[in-house]
């Protein structure tokens, strides 16, 4: 963690949410286009503040009742995300530290709803993936190799909040995979 990560990530305890960044400030927006760097695994497991790091972002998770939430969204322009497994009983929230998707299906879906914790009060129908192979550690240092998948909001759709969570390190937002671009957009309730 460099000094200012640091900083962020201790200015709290772990029963204080971050702040999230919003697109509708040009700073916020600014940092949110930029792509995150991947963290030494090494010091997952040992590192303290990376360990602070993580129980502030679930907890801002589930203050913010989202599905997901990556590093970048609260300031931090590394790899690390978290999202919850809905394919799943007990839907349970999942750590995924420099994470890559090496391989997905050819055919792609329109996933209706996408929205955002940083793009207030929008959501749209995006293009995504029927299924994905990922690659990603845990919060234990521990390799995960799997396939999500899901379509939609009626069911599973854990792959799809994977992917737009791997796009928040890649600088993209749900805005820029639109199905039909600023047709699909709407005001949120």
């Amino acid at each position: 963690m460099t000094t200012k990560e640091k900083t962020l990530t201790n200015s709290h305890g772990i029963d204080t949410p971050f702040r999230v960044l919003q697109t509708d400030n040009i700073d916020d927006s600014l940092f949110l286009r930029k792509k995150s760097i991947d963290i030494n695994i090494k010091d997952i497991v040992s590192d303290k503040d990376w360990l602070h790091f993580i129980q502030r972002l679930k907890l801002t998770l589930a203050v913010e009742s989202g599905v997901g939430i990556a590093a970048p969204q609260v300031g931090v322009g590394r790899n690390l995300f978290l999202f919850t497994r809905i394919d799943r009983p007990d839907k349970a929230i999942q750590v995924a530290i420099n994470p890559r998707i090496v391989n997905h299906s050819g055919e792609t879906i329109c996933f209706e709803g996408d929205g955002c914790l940083s793009v207030p009060e929008l959501s749209g129908s995006t293009k995504r993936y029927a299924w994905i192979d990922v690659e990603y550690y845990n919060e234990k240092g521990e390799l995960i190799k799997e396939r999500l998948s899901g379509q939609s909001r009626g069911s599973d759709f854990t792959g799809v909040i994977f992917q737009h969570e791997f796009d928040h390190l890649q600088g993209i937002l749900f805005t820029d995979r639109l199905f039909d671009g600023a047709a699909s957009l709407q005001r949120s309730r």
